[in-house]
């Protein structure tokens, strides 16, 4: 079943406006007409099912009818994502949403290939991808900000494991493994990735000095930022997110 994310709440009986470009998509490309069904999800009321009231035009309306699934939250994990080469951070933003990112946090650091980016683009690309991939909510993106500034506000509780290919750091899996049988407190994780020049010796300093971070190598090959982020996102979420098994 086709699925579409929307804005408005939702509720049996409800009706919402579809936009033109949601529009075009439905009638145009996937040739839906009157009496049709699709699912919405708006993050917030679970997944419900939905039918095409009328197909005229481009203004197109949907009759929300029953809920298929209530809303489940994805787990408590940030992505922390240096400025990289345009294309390589949509990519980043499409497979954070598969891999069921919570939050990308963009971050400038010294060597950064960009200094600022418009993230409308990249929201609509983690959307799509949250379409596709079945999950009830899409992550969030906020506009970038400074490393030092972050470091300098970073709450206490959130556990941040540091990607660090510069150091003698232990293997991620390995370290996540051992932490995967123990009772660890329900608390927020983030992940950290570098630009493609890697941390600067201040930056490196600085995340590491950070009370609980955990400096971790990704393997013995060095990784582009946005397949090291894509590695460290599964390694995770095979060990401590919703990939584990019952």
């Amino acid at each position: 079943m086709i699925r579409l994310h929307c804005r408005d709440p939702l509720g049996k009986g409800a009706r919402l406006a579809v936009d033109s470009s949601q529009a075009h998509y439905l009638s145009r490309v996937m040739r839906l007409t009157a009496g049709d069904q699709i699912a919405v999800f708006n993050g917030r009321d679970g997944e419900w099912r939905a039918r095409l009231a009328d197909s005229g035009g481009r203004n197109l309306t949907l009759q929300v009818q029953e809920l298929m699934r209530p809303q489940m939250a994805t787990p408590d994990l940030d992505l922390v994502m240096a400025l990289i080469k345009r294309s390589r951070l949509e990519t980043v933003a499409e497979k954070a949403a598969e891999l069921g990112v919570r939050r990308l946090r963009l971050t400038v650091t010294a060597r950064c290939a960009l200094r600022d980016i418009q993230t409308e683009r990249l929201c609509s690309i983690a959307v799509e991808a949250s379409e596709q991939t079945g999950r009830l909510d899409t992550p969030e993106i906020a506009p970038p900000e400074p490393l030092s500034g972050m470091l300098r506000a970073w709450p206490a509780a959130r556990r941040l494991v540091f990607c660090d290919e510069a150091g003698d750091a232990p293997n991620m899996a390995e370290t996540l493994r051992s932490l995967a049988d123990s009772r660890l407190p329900d608390e927020g994780w983030a992940i950290l990735i570098g630009p493609e020049g890697g941390f600067s010796p201040e930056e490196r300093e600085a995340v590491r000095a950070l009370p609980g971070v955990m400096p971790v190598s990704l393997g013995p090959r060095i990784l582009r930022a946005d397949t090291a982020a894509i590695a460290a996102l599964a390694i995770w979420q095979s060990h401590l997110g919703d990939w584990q098994g019952p």
